[in-house]
């Protein structure tokens, strides 16, 4: 997969199916419709190409509310390249392009790439008030040559999948759901930072986590899952919260490796939340709470199955 990260015209002369959206968390239904799009090109003999916007059109239209985003745009590149389009483009989200028209900003498309089918979801909408829906794109598309598909909307537990329901089962620490959606367990990247080192002296050491402060994390609590490092899944006991045993102020991250040991200062890795153990608690003193890190220990290993 190329990624280009403008809409220059004359981007690219092969005819295009494509299909476009914010693609935060890459959940299973931005996954059907990317797929779809893979599947079309192929069976036409056409470059299969994906459109999607940095940063979050959010930041932009809504500057004074905080973002909470599931995916980074490093994780959100990383994840549509696995579903094997042709061409990714990540074009630049402004206040012009917040006002630009939906048929303007079809123009700008069909002038960088040569576009003859447009796949989106059932409720898509785009351009200045958000006026450009499947209907109107249907319109714009007859005259700028290019035909509109309309991808349903994935169903898991009787409701459609979206990145805001991601979003409110992870408020919940509800990781177990938030897989059902995703299709994979969510997780987060970050660099390992150093600590105040308690974890060491408990005989726990824990890694660090920085994560953008944009990056939505769940529930405060402690959870079982891994810790990706160089391509190995390592188990994890990862606990997020602030810590109020210690009196913490801030909120972190925190991935103790189980049966490894090793330097991770400085190193980014990747955690996955596979399943909620506890919420978090305050604890009377260490000895307290090192009783309870050994429970929460014993219990990953069994539904990590190690």
């Amino acid at each position: 997969m190329d990624v280009v990260r403008s809409l220059a015209p004359g981007l690219s002369t092969r005819p295009s199916v494509l299909t476009m959206g914010k693609y935060d968390g890459v959940h299973l239904g931005h996954q059907q419709l990317i797929s779809t799009t893979v599947e079309r090109a192929r069976s036409l003999g056409m470059q299969s190409v994906v459109l999607t916007w940095e940063p979050h059109p959010n930041a932009v239209i809504r500057p004074d509310a905080p973002l909470h985003l599931l995916t980074s745009l490093e994780e959100r590149i990383e994840l549509i390249a696995a579903l094997a389009p042709d061409l990714l483009i990540v074009a630049p989200f402004t206040a012009e392009t917040r006002a630009t028209s939906a048929e303007d900003y079809m123009r700008q498309i069909v002038a960088a790439i040569p576009v003859r089918e447009l796949w989106v979801g059932e409720d898509f909408a785009m351009g200045r008030g958000r006026t450009g829906d499947v209907a109107t794109l249907m319109a714009i598309g007859v005259e700028l040559g290019f035909a509109v598909g309309a991808v349903r909307k994935v169903i898991v537990g009787g409701e459609p999948v979206s990145a805001s329901r991601v979003r409110e089962v992870l408020r919940r620490g509800a990781v177990d759901e938030a897989v059902a959606l995703l299709g994979r367990p969510f997780g987060l990247r970050g660099v390992v930072v150093e600590g105040d080192r308690r974890g060491r002296t408990i005989g726990f050491p824990t890694a660090n986590l920085r994560v953008d402060p944009t990056h939505v994390l769940p529930a405060d609590g402690v959870y079982a899952g891994h810790v990706y490092l160089n391509g190995e899944a390592l188990p994890a006991v990862t606990n997020v919260g602030l810590r109020p045993t210690f009196n913490g102020l801030h909120r972190t991250v925190e991935a103790h490796l189980l049966d490894w040991s090793g330097d991770l200062y400085g190193r980014s890795i990747r955690v996955t939340f596979l399943h909620r153990l506890r919420g978090e608690q305050r604890f009377e003193g260490p000895a307290a709470l090192v009783a309870q890190i050994r429970q929460d220990a014993a219990r990953a290993r069994e539904l990590l199955q190690l």
